[in-house]
């Protein structure tokens, strides 16, 4: 039997690997029948652009896999629309410059079909599957477990399929704080964001982030030094670890944590994409947290969908002095922001109840270990100079960071140098 122009063992093999190895699939018993839709999602990742409410449309009202076959046969605009019901149909409703909505029609549908077709590329969709076996990635779908339900409030506009890598897949599923902000981060911005993500991390809570430099980086650092969860969301591919002067935090989160994307390997991140990548954050956290942000800064982006969502939406104030504070105080000023200054704060944002007592905030972090720590790998010695050249501290400011981590059992002093010894097993 074929699917979607593809033999039954392609589509099949394909899935598996999709899903961990063929030796997962068969512990979890997978039917064929969820296998052909495994790899029907995985495909359509391929067809259709992160946010694409068309395709989200017409897959909620007839399903992924006879969408495709529907697609991959030549069905024409006119005869998919013929199969929809007149709900589905009002959903695919155009909105008019005007703000009306217009009718759906089989011109407007078709639009999609011919943005769709030209990806229809059976030996890359079968050449995603084999990369993901090789990057040790897998794929969750909607339909079985592992699925974030979260991001399903994003309706129409929820992804097809997440890609995912990472050691610890239990990071989507329980209490998290979405952690956002400016790339062009100040020294304030950055403690606010050491002392918030490595509290809420201690408490349990999955740090959800973008992977970029500034308040992400940060973020995402703070979590992991917490020996906490966290959660990098990417605008490209999984393969495609962005940006690249982050590749050693990349690799302690694959390590300690799970990196997502919508898209499938292969696939660059765009503009459209972070844009597009910045509503799967603010769907995967209970809440959205602004910790430093200015006026036009990608972070507030994150909060608006947020606010679309009705989840909760926090920002940390800043020196009324500081433009890079401007838009976490229009976020408080004019959006109902709620103002976080402490974990208790931050985590009650979240929907989760403080915790009683007094909690330290990791009283050995600052962000010379955290800047060190990200620089110390665990099978290359470096000494102090390329440690200090890397993390740009002083020497002094170095061999003292060093010798923290070395007290802490973080860090290793051999022959050649400086090595990181990794974070304690889950």
């Amino acid at each position: 039997m074929t699917y979607f122009g593809l033999s039954g063992n392609d589509v099949r093999g394909g899935a598996r690997k999709l899903l961990g190895g063929a030796e997962t699939a068969e512990a979890l018993q997978v039917a064929d029948e969820v296998l052909v839709l495994v790899f029907a999602r995985s495909v359509w990742s391929r067809l259709a652009e992160p946010g694409d409410r068309i395709a989200g449309v017409v897959i909620n009202e007839l399903g992924a896999v006879r969408v495709l076959d529907e697609l991959v046969a030549g069905t024409s605009s006119s005869g998919l629309l013929s199969l929809m019901g007149d709900g589905a149909r009002e959903e695919l409703a155009a909105s008019g410059r005007d703000g009306r909505r217009q009718p759906a029609t089989a011109d407007y549908l078709g639009a999609a079909c011919e943005r769709w077709r030209p990806r229809l590329i059976s030996a890359e969709a079968l050449r995603a599957c084999d990369t993901a076996a090789l990057l040790a990635a897998s794929i969750l779908v909607p339909e079985l477990d592992g699925w974030p339900a979260r991001v399903n409030d994003l309706g129409d506009h929820s992804p097809i399929a997440l890609w995912s890598r990472g050691r610890v897949p239990s990071a989507l599923l329980g209490a998290s704080l979405s952690m956002v902000g400016s790339r062009a981060s100040t020294g304030y911005g950055e403690h606010a964001t050491v002392e918030l993500a490595s509290g809420v991390a201690a408490r349990g809570l999955a740090v959800v982030s973008g992977g970029a430099y500034g308040i992400d980086g940060t973020a995402h650092r703070s979590a992991l030094f917490s020996h906490g969860s966290t959660v990098a969301v990417l605008a490209g591919g999984i393969d495609r670890l962005y940006p690249s002067g982050h590749v050693s935090l990349f690799d302690r989160i694959l390590a300690d944590g799970l990196i997502v994307s919508e898209m499938p390997p292969g696939f660059s991140p765009t503009r459209w994409r972070f844009l597009q990548r910045n509503r799967i954050i603010a769907a995967l956290g209970n809440a959205t947290l602004v910790c430093e942000a200015g006026s036009r800064s990608g972070s507030l982006n994150t909060a608006g969908h947020a606010a679309s969502m009705g989840r909760p939406l926090g920002a940390v104030p800043g020196p009324i002095t500081s433009a890079s504070s401007a838009g976490c105080h229009k976020l408080l000023r004019e959006y109902d922001a709620v103002c976080v200054t402490t974990v208790d704060e931050a985590v009650e944002l979240a929907g989760i109840a403080p915790a009683s007592g007094v909690v330290p905030m990791h009283d050995a972090i600052s962000g010379h270990l955290l800047r060190v720590t990200d620089a110390l790998r665990p099978r290359k010695s470096q000494t102090l100079a390329e440690i200090a050249a890397a993390t740009g501290l002083s020497p002094g400011d170095t061999r003292t960071a060093v010798a923290e981590l070395e007290l802490m059992g973080r860090a290793r002093c051999d022959e050649e140098g400086w090595r990181s010894i990794a974070s304690r097993a889950r």
